[in-house]
């Protein structure tokens, strides 16, 4: 009787054995799975940017932040505009545009950059009012930006020039160190301060298109544009007139003859005053041949 009574308590102790076997082997395999994605998870916070890295087209150098802060100046960037930093780097111009309360978008190619600037952003506080998205600049939207931000190569800004072009007139570009060729920034700035390199920036808005025929009061003009700038001719009666201007965004200032046109360019019409002999006139034109 006795043995029969040992018999069941020794296949139990047998079964708890064996089970507490199978848990202590399982545990390591479980523990093993996880160690992979802890370890990516690490290795992507550890992620320390070095200057000189290398990227898509450029290579990577950081903007001083003295610079940062006065491209943001020079842009006139308030609370109502829209910054994207094309090239964003470890994302300090989205950040310090989010830390003035301005919505900011940085686009980068390189995964690591924009995780370490995702980060950044929550470390300083600005999650809520800016983004960070990776992406080939060249092949994304950001027509709706009001600022655009940049430090690229020469080439890739005379690349990204029509692009630039085309958006909204009025909108405003700063590039770190690089101009766009032949196209003449509307004001350059020094970082001033203890900035040692990478210390200037160039700014343009963007100009509304004129090129073309338009009807005046008192005669056929034709403009030609190159970027802001603006000649062409006006002809009055048998009489034609030299004209030359400059346009910043939608607004625009010309001479033709004696008169001083100053307007605003809204699409296929511009509207002004000018001034003949020190008599200012009311003016209305439109685009297009008669």
């Amino acid at each position: 009787m006795e043995f029969s009574q040992s018999l069941p308590r020794a296949l139990a102790f047998g079964l708890a054995a064996v089970l507490s076997l199978s848990v202590a082997v399982a545990q390591p395999a479980k523990q093993t799975a996880k160690e992979p994605a802890k370890a990516a998870k690490s290795k992507a916070e550890e992620f320390v940017p070095q200057s000189g890295q290398a990227g898509k087209d450029v290579v990577w150098v950081p903007t001083p932040q003295a610079l940062v802060d006065r491209m943001l100046d020079m842009a006139r960037v308030t609370k109502d505009d829209y910054v994207i930093d094309l090239g964003s780097g470890d994302g300090r111009t989205v950040i310090t545009a989010g830390k003035r309360g301005v919505k900011a978008k940085g686009i980068e190619y390189n995964p690591d950059m924009v995780a370490l600037s995702k980060r950044n952003a929550e470390k300083e506080g600005v999650a809520n009012v800016v983004e960070f998205v990776r992406g080939d600049i060249f092949e994304s939207n950001f027509s709706d930006a009001t600022v655009i931000t940049l430090f690229l190569l020469p080439s890739l800004n005379v690349k990204l020039r029509p692009i630039l072009l085309d958006m909204k007139p009025g909108t405003r570009v700063v590039s770190n160190s690089f101009d766009m060729g032949d196209w003449t920034p509307d004001e350059q700035i020094q970082a001033g301060g203890d900035c040692s390199a990478w210390c200037r920036a160039h700014f343009w808005i963007i100009p509304a298109k004129v090129e073309g025929v338009w009807q005046t009061p008192i005669g056929e003009m034709k403009l030609e544009q190159k970027y802001q700038m603006v000649s062409g001719t006006l002809k009055i009666g048998e009489v034609t007139a030299p004209v030359t201007g400059k346009l910043v965004g939608s607004d625009i200032v010309f001479t033709a003859g004696r008169n001083i046109f100053t307007g605003k360019v809204n699409g296929a019409t511009m509207e002004g005053t000018s001034t003949d002999s020190g008599k200012e006139s009311k003016w209305t034109i439109k685009r297009g041949a008669k």
